[in-house]
């Protein structure tokens, strides 16, 4: 049984973030463990920047977006000698285990670490594009929905007033899940994703046609991965003649309070974690399949590509 471990948030933040570390932080001070904070993910932790938590540490947080731990990109973290600078920090301070919370680039870094060390490692799937193989959910996603949502509802106002199309772009570099739920929730006619081929030309010729008969406005959700939506609305408004409007949300997307989903999921994966590394379990990723939490080969979660479930994409067609 391990008796020190640390926490750390890496890559881009997401809401909920702060749930995950308090449930680790608590659990472990629940259990007699000694937990370390590591702030600005491995930047920090190759700077040394960490410190000993208390359960104080981690109150007036669970209802913040971002991460209280801060987070950054680490190059150094990319190279055998970086980690092993990183895990020369953490013996030096006794610290037996580390749980990582982030996305798939940090999951992977944590992965190389375990593997080159042997230190006990445990991630929590941090990112708001839920693209980790193995979960149905990852800390954030559902926030990051419920944003673009927000957005849509706002948009269809004033579309509908000048009879415009709208295209909103939403994130999704490699993942197209952000845009097809919040496309499908939100009444979108068209939902541009990178995991299926789309061809403009014909959309627009469907767009000509419904104006023709009486459509007041188009909604288009497009994920940053399918294309610029920017180029996509120009091509639209050049290939159609219909006053065609473009928003990038950006990253809005991360922010804000998180839902209460996200709070209580990232809640109980925090606490499976710290129970897991606590144990001297290793390797594995807490996620959830079919709303309960399962364990995830970290090797499998880092290796393998999310699908895009086909369902969605047949649904999104139907309701178009």
């Amino acid at each position: 049984m391990l008796k020190s471990i640390a926490v750390m948030t890496s890559g881009g933040d997401s809401p909920g973030m702060n749930a995950a570390a308090r449930a680790v932080v608590r659990t472990a001070l629940y259990e007699g463990v000694t937990v370390w904070g590591i702030n600005n993910g491995y930047h920090g932790l190759l700077e040394e920047d960490m410190f000993e938590m208390q359960s104080k540490d981690v109150g007036d947080i669970i209802q913040r977006g971002g991460t209280f731990l801060g987070t950054a990109r680490c190059k150094r973290w990319t190279t055998p000698e970086g980690r092993m600078q990183g895990y020369k920090n953490l013996v030096d301070r006794g610290i037996q285990g580390l749980v990582v919370i982030g996305g798939d680039g940090s999951l992977r870094g944590a992965q190389l670490l375990s593997q080159e060390t042997g230190i006990p490692i445990v991630g929590l799937p941090g990112t708001i594009d839920n693209d980790v193989w193995g979960s149905d959910y990852t800390i954030g996603c559902n926030t990051a929905a419920n944003t673009i949502i927000d957005a849509i509802n706002k948009l269809r106002d004033t579309a509908s007033a000048h009879r415009r199309v709208v295209v909103l772009e939403v994130m999704g570099r490699n993942s197209g899940w952000l845009a097809m739920v919040s496309g499908i929730s939100g009444g979108a006619e068209y939902i541009l994703v990178p995991e299926e081929e789309f061809d403009l030309d014909a959309i627009c010729a469907e767009m000509k046609e419904s104006y023709e008969k009486g459509k007041r406005y188009i909604l288009v959700v497009v994920a940053e991965g399918a294309g610029s939506g920017k180029e996509i609305g120009d091509q639209i408004a050049q290939k159609t003649g219909i006053d065609t409007r473009v928003s990038v949300l950006g990253h809005i997307q991360r922010g804000g309070s998180p839902s209460v989903i996200d709070r209580v999921k990232a809640s109980q994966l925090g606490e499976q974690a710290a129970l897991a590394i606590i144990s001297g379990l290793s390797d594995i990723v807490f996620g959830f399949h079919r709303n309960n939490v399962v364990a995830i080969n970290l090797h499998d979660a880092v290796t393998n590509k999310k699908v895009l479930n086909p369902e969605y994409i047949h649904l999104a067609k139907v309701l178009a």
